[in-house]
């Protein structure tokens, strides 16, 4: 437990910063699971699903919980999974 005055307000900072960036945390890791599954069992509304991924990415890399690369990424590999299944199809 830290001693001094600022190094106590500094751990309930961390706390806080902690539990907010998780929560975004998953909801990003959420959405792309939902697009996972909805490609693999072949659903339609996967596009809107997609979209609310990138949402998710996007706000995750501009408050800074991943890095704005890490975002591009997760996604350019999203849509090369959904447009693979999008080919399956035709």
């Amino acid at each position: 437990m830290p001693n001094l005055r600022n190094a106590k307000k500094a751990l309930r900072q961390t706390k806080k910063r902690t539990l907010e960036n998780n929560v975004v945390k998953r909801a990003y890791k959420q959405a792309m699971k939902d697009v996972t599954k909805s490609l693999e069992k072949g659903e339609k509304n996967a596009a809107e699903l997609i979209q609310q991924a990138q949402k998710k990415l996007g706000k995750a890399a501009k408050k800074g919980v991943i890095k704005k690369n890490t975002a591009a990424r997760k996604l350019s590999r999203l849509m090369k999974r959904a447009n693979a299944s999008a080919g399956d199809k035709k």
